[in-house]
């Protein structure tokens, strides 16, 4: 196992904030294809969100802080995105992987982190009471939906790769982030801060971590047939 060193490969950059054409990605048989697995920390503060809900307490909850990095123990960081960027050809895409859902949830986003392909996203309302949800690629419109009813559902489509961002106007501190890419190398982190990316052809790649309060860092590495390539990601507040 080759453990790279973060003090040397760390760039940061500003990565995905805004959609860019879709690159032709073809599927081809890895054979003694690499890993890329590591743990996402974060040493920094953490600032507090204040909630302030205006309507709709009984569904949405009181006025209250959440913090805007979720830590682990350890400092570990859950729901941030790793991602290898440019990858143009490599595994298939997971044929069992469900469908992309957005879900209004007790006027949370659920999840509040997803990644996808270019496609199709349904976006859904389980609250029994108007949300209407939007989503931007940096500040153009990706979609603007309205959902009245509860239970309803509308398909929309995000065809390009780039950070979705997602809001709801109805419920202004509701807040939700959809990354979509080009290829099927990523990983969202749990609780534990680790993730693991599986079957990458040889090769060097730029491998990229983000999250919602630090922004994307950037680390170049090398795969090597049948290796497993050991990456520890500090992310810091830029």
């Amino acid at each position: 196992m080759k453990v790279l060193n973060p003090s040397v490969v760390l760039v940061f950059g500003a990565v995905l904030l805004n959609a860019v054409p879709a690159a032709a990605y073809d599927e081809i048989e890895v054979v003694n294809g690499g890993a890329i697995k590591g743990k996402v920390v974060y040493l920094g503060d953490v600032p507090m969100r204040t909630i302030l809900p205006t309507k709709d307490e009984n569904i949405c909850g009181g006025i209250r802080k959440e913090p805007v990095v979720q830590l682990g123990e350890n400092n570990t960081v859950a729901d941030s995105v790793v991602y290898l960027q440019g990858v143009e050809k490599g595994k298939a895409w997971p044929s069992d992987a469900p469908a992309p859902t957005l879900d209004n949830k007790d006027c949370r986003f659920v999840p509040h982190v997803q990644v996808m392909r270019p496609g199709k996203l349904g976006i859904v309302n389980s609250d029994p009471m108007l949300h209407n949800t939007r989503g931007f690629y940096g500040r153009r419109s990706a979609f603007n939906i309205a959902l009245p009813n509860k239970g309803q559902r509308i398909d929309t489509e995000l065809k390009r790769p780039g950070t979705v961002r997602i809001e709801c106007d109805a419920h202004g501190w509701m807040l939700g982030w959809v990354y979509v890419v080009d290829n099927p190398y990523y990983a969202v982190t749990g609780e534990d801060g680790s993730f693991e990316i599986t079957d990458v052809p040889p090769g060097k790649y730029t491998l990229i971590a983000n999250q919602e309060h630090t922004g994307p860092v950037e680390i170049t590495l090398e795969v090597k047939a049948g290796e497993v390539v050991e990456v520890p990601i500090e992310l810091k507040k830029q």
